[in-house]
């Protein structure tokens, strides 16, 4: 049975559209899109495909890594999660989440309250990554991070670009192994699976509102 969707600004449960009203609500926040996480596999992979906004994907995957799962709020945000080793610190997971303004759910995985990251350009990047060939600044969030996480945020295509990696010490992913985007849309050959990973149900997200 494919799980009911959630909040993607806090993973709660969600009252379905109605005779009164087409929208999904949130008792907290209200009218919203509905989110829905996937497990990672070709079905998963044709499915986010047919997304209106872009779904990074680190490409080539670091040694050792893979595609541990998809999701997606409506038509306005995707989020890919990958897992694989930290240069030096074991296990790290890392969701790399597209949206459009407004949305919430890189707030939401970020452990942040508002819907957006607030004003960041007036603040120096402290990296860049490649997105399909277009270097994008990225500035780092801290106020109101969980202690277990690292964030960074963008934009790249008109949308927000997060990049959310636990433990906070993986990201030195982002800032060392200068990683590279490819939109999954474009990409003509198979990715690798593993797993399913439970950061993509909000599992940890403590912290959000």
């Amino acid at each position: 049975m494919r799980a009911a969707p959630t909040c993607p600004r806090c993973f709660g449960q969600l009252s379905e559209p109605n005779v009164w009203s087409s929208a999904w609500r949130c008792l907290v926040h209200g009218e919203v899109l509905p989110y829905r996480s996937h497990r990672p596999g070709t079905a998963a992979v044709e499915l986010i495909r047919g997304s209106t906004v872009p779904v990074w994907l680190p490409w080539p995957l670091p040694a050792g890594w893979l595609v541990t799962g998809f999701g997606e709020a409506g038509d306005r945000a995707t989020v890919v999660a990958v897992s694989g080793p930290s240069l030096s610190y074991g296990p790290a997971d890392l969701l790399i989440i597209s949206e459009e303004p407004g949305v919430g759910l890189g707030s939401a995985y970020a452990g942040l309250p508002g819907p957006d990251p607030g004003d960041i350009v007036t603040r120096t990047p402290v990296t860049k990554i490649d997105a399909n060939g277009h270097s994008i600044p990225l500035w780092v969030v801290r106020n109101g991070v969980p202690g277990d996480r690292a964030v960074y945020v963008g934009e790249a295509a008109g949308r927000w670009l997060w990049t959310i990696a636990w433990p906070a010490e993986a990201g030195n992913l982002i800032t060392l192994m200068q990683l590279a985007l490819a939109d999954l849309r474009d990409l003509e050959w198979d990715v690798p699976f593993g797993a399913f990973s439970p950061r993509l149900t909000g599992e940890g997200a403590a912290g959000t509102g």
